[in-house]
């Protein structure tokens, strides 16, 4: 099957010298300046024709790896309507991440930022019985979200290609199912894309349900951090859980006292005034990993049965004095809820709480002790080992409690995952230390389970008659995002180096010099290419040196280039180039399509 070649005298196309400005990582600047893509707005990208030809070539092979295991592929709308989303409350969960807009009519729509809805809903309209499952649907689509700060050119814009698949079955075991056929269609995508990635566990966040995966390509520019332990496992950070920690003997600790700490509000100066004021007996002296500090947060959730509006509540949380609160990790102990700092206001509605010298007394099963009618929650970190020893919060302005044994003189109403991840923590799995890394989130797996089908009510019959809920998984590529990543990962100080695989072309031949013999060869060359099926983009410049259309070829980043200039007039020879290995060798022109066929065969 022919080829047509795409000509560089008439293809639409202007290569830049310099550097963007305002391009911020190598993808961004290199995709500009080969003249792939052009900034029409912050985090909003025009495709030109080479950049279109690789974003095809990349959805190509999702579509292959889709329907090998099945899938069948839709497209919905950007534009929807505001009911689906306010039944599933992500309307207002999603904040102002969501593109928000009325009609002529006042009615509410929004740009969609995934389709779970939609999806959930066709099925719905379509299908009634088990007899119909399982079913698998995807789409390949623009999507929108309101990015605040609009970054790294195409890895995180407010306009981009995504991928959806949903799964539809009528039970967990189909879901779990799916789930694992999904995630091995987007191993065999990264791999074939030449795009090195690694699962790691993560949290569902808004999205809902239970199991989730992420697939990051590691790499420094990336926003995420994820946890490598020994074994090769990874996490999230904020998927991260500290392994159980064990009991401590508390059988010689001393009875809990309470003393004057004076000026003590950090633990800094609480440290300070201990040393100072209540030495140790062994002799060593206090440090902040020997105080426990109880921090207010407030619970931002959304309406429900018992509230009419959205509403606050305010959360204690104690955690070993030498680390840090994690307000994502957690934040995610408390999804689809936010959280924030606690105000002055929130704090006045509990009088308990002492700024400075909060404890964990006025909480829990001690609170009825203390006399608070209706105590905040509390918890504690998952750090902090049950019989366990520590300096508290004393309740009252100036006092600190020594000598307080978590499980003895206080205990807490659940465990959470609440300080930042050190490194030389244990990993979840106890195979050793983690170590911490950085990369693009390119996929994600999830195990929705029945959050969306209750929500929009979508039923079948099963075996027995009964109408039964339907089991979701949702699984979602960013199509455009792998393209950049790839561009990130897949260049050199000269440009770009495309993998065969999603290369606007796979030979890039181009005519030197001024003699007619050499634009003849490189025309004949290009004949017999496209004969064989072969992409081509052919320089054909009459009036562009050679040293530019070097540069052009490097900066574009096709794999294999063909040229014919000097020596096709004087030798007969066809110059053939790697552009990834930088290796050259000089092939008779009657030979060098052949030549370039095998060698395209070895990088296919």
């Amino acid at each position: 099957m022919s080829s047509k070649a795409l000509r560089m005298s008439t293809l639409f196309l202007r290569t830049l010298r310099e550097d963007p400005a305002d391009a911020d990582v190598d993808s961004a600047k290199l995709l500009q300046r080969a003249g792939y893509v052009r900034k029409a707005a912050p985090g909003i990208w025009t495709w030109l024709p080479l950049g279109l030809r690789v974003l095809n070539k990349i959805e190509n092979v999702v579509r292959e790896e889709m329907d090998r295991i099945g899938a069948q592929e839709v497209h919905f709308p950007a534009l929807l309507p505001r009911e689906p989303y306010e039944a599933t409350h992500r309307w207002e969960e999603y904040g102002e991440n969501l593109f928000r807009l009325k009609d002529r009519h006042q009615a509410d729509y929004l740009l969609a930022p995934t389709h779970e809805e939609m999806f959930t809903l066709l099925v719905k309209d379509l299908y009634s019985s088990y007899k119909d499952l399982p079913v698998t649907l995807y789409q390949i689509q623009t999507k929108y979200r309101d990015e605040f700060r609009p970054r790294a050119g195409l890895i995180r814009g407010r306009e981009f290609v995504m991928k959806d698949a949903y799964s539809f079955t009528i039970d967990e075991e189909g879901m779990k199912k799916a789930y694992m056929d999904e995630r091995g269609a987007y191993e065999r995508v990264f791999t074939r894309l030449d795009l090195k990635y690694i699962p790691v566990f993560a949290m569902s966040g808004p999205m809902g349900g239970s199991a989730s995966e992420e697939f990051l390509a590691p790499m420094p520019i990336g926003e995420d951090t994820f946890a490598l332990a020994p074994s090769g496992k990874a996490w999230n950070v904020e998927a991260l859980t500290t392994p159980e920690v064990p009991e401590v003997d508390c059988s010689a600790t001393p009875a809990m006292v309470k003393r004057e700490t004076p000026d003590s509000k950090t633990i800094e100066a609480l440290v300070e005034t201990a040393n100072r004021l209540y030495p140790r007996a062994d002799g060593r002296e206090w440090t902040a990993a020997d105080t426990l500090k109880t921090v207010a947060v407030t619970v931002l959730h959304a309406e429900d049965e018992d509230h009419d509006k959205p509403w606050r509540e305010v959360v204690a949380v104690a955690v070993p004095g030498d680390r840090q609160v994690d307000m994502k990790r957690l934040e995610a102990q408390f999804a689809p809820s936010e959280l924030e700092e606690a105000t002055e206001a929130d704090l006045k509605a509990h009088p308990e709480l002492v700024a400075g010298y909060m404890g964990p007394m006025m909480f829990g099963k001690q609170a009825e002790a203390a006399g608070v009618a209706e105590p905040v929650r509390f918890f504690i970190d998952a750090h902090v080992a049950r019989g366990s020893e520590w300096i508290i919060g004393g309740d009252e302005p100036g006092k600190h409690a020594f000598h307080a044994v978590y499980g003895r003189d206080f205990e807490a109403d659940g465990t959470v995952e609440a300080v930042e991840v050190r490194h030389g923590d244990m990993s979840p799995d106890g195979s050793g230390p983690l170590s911490f890394e950085r990369g693009v989130e390119i996929g994600q797996v999830f195990q929705l389970g029945l959050k969306y089908s209750k929500a929009l009510d979508l039923k079948v019959l099963d075996q027995n008659g009964k109408t039964v809920p339907v089991w979701m998984g949702c699984y979602g590529i960013g199509v455009s995002r792998v393209l950049a990543c790839i561009a990130e990962t897949h260049h050199d100080d000269k440009g770009l180096v495309w993998p065969a695989i999603v290369a606007p072309a796979q030979v890039h031949v181009m005519a030197t010099g001024k003699d007619e013999a050499a634009f003849e060869a490189a025309e004949k060359l290009v004949a017999e290419l496209e004969e064989r099926g072969i992409e081509v983009l052919y320089d054909d410049r009459r009036k562009v040196s050679p040293g530019v259309k070097f540069k052009d070829a490097e900066l574009i980043g096709v794999p294999l280039i063909a040229v014919a200039g000097r020596d096709t007039v004087n030798n007969g020879t066809i110059e053939i180039r790697g552009r990834a290995t930088g290796d050259s060798e000089a092939v008779p022109a009657a030979d060098a399509a052949q030549a370039l066929a095998d060698r395209l065969a070895a990088l296919m």
